[in-house]
């Protein structure tokens, strides 16, 4: 404490300034009055921190609301995608069995064909697109096969009266070829996108660069460059999407037309 007389430091107990020998009893309770006022005061922040924290929890807030703005719209553009790759596909194969079967009535080799041909853009475009998870994708693709071969079979049991779900084991069977090739050429286009989207977007990478150049030095000595090695790990990655991407199609038309061979 200081005498409010003098400013010389006196004791907390003291009544009298040993300086200026004046009486300090009177202002005693002004001065303890002062020191509460000022702990109240040191207890508060910094105006500038203050703000500074007040700036920081707007922009917490902000973010949050973009991030739920964000999760929304990824919401939306989900529905878009199962309702521009899902349904629509479903409702022209309805629609193609209904003309080859109900309408026109020709050979069902047509909707066959039909069947595994129009997926196939519909998979292209999807992944050419933006880059997709092919497993939830192909699990979707099972619905939509599924969906389809029900469908017609509704349809046909609509018509015939005929039940809607197969009777044997050989029905089951043939049940589930359909679907499957319906399932392959979704497949097919979506690895063909996937491809076509990776040769569009394909970055090099630092680590891989460094990585190649470790594998020149040790096992190349120097033969070939960075770019070769790069270069032919593109050709046999594009080699073994071209031989998935076949193989799914071998599969679609086996499956598709296995009950007509």
């Amino acid at each position: 404490m200081e005498c409010v007389y003098c400013l010389s430091p006196v004791d907390e107990n003291a009544n009298v300034c040993k300086v200026c020998t004046r009486d300090l009893y009177l202002f005693r309770p002004l001065l303890e009055k002062v020191k509460v006022l000022e702990s109240k005061v040191a207890e508060h922040q910094d105006p500038i921190e203050l703000m500074a924290r007040v700036k920081e929890l707007e922009a917490f807030l902000v973010a949050e609301r973009a991030q739920a703005e964000g999760k929304q719209a990824t919401a939306w553009w989900a529905l878009a995608d199962i309702a521009q790759f899902i349904f629509i596909p479903l409702a022209l194969l309805l629609l193609a069995h209904a003309l080859v079967t109900v309408v026109y009535d020709i050979n069902m080799l047509y909707l066959r064909i039909v069947s595994m041909v129009l997926p196939l853009p519909f998979g292209i475009y999807l992944f050419t697109t933006r880059k997709r998870s092919i497993l939830a994708w192909f699990l979707g693709t099972a619905v939509l096969a599924a969906a389809s071969v029900i469908g017609m079979s509704a349809i046909t049991g609509w018509v015939d009266q005929t039940p809607v779900l197969p009777q044997s084991m050989v029905e089951w069977r043939e049940f589930i070829e359909y679907a499957a090739s319906i399932t392959f050429s979704f497949l097919t286009g979506m690895l063909l996108g996937g491809m076509s989207y990776h040769r569009k977007h394909r970055v090099r990478d630092q680590k891989d660069a460094s990585f190649l150049t470790a594998l020149v030095a040790g096992f190349g000595k120097g033969k070939s460059s960075p770019k070769d090695i790069h270069e032919t790990i593109k050709k046999l990655e594009e080699m073994g999407g071209s031989l998935v991407a076949a193989g799914t199609t071998a599969m679609s038309i086996y499956t598709g037309l296995k009950a007509f061979m």
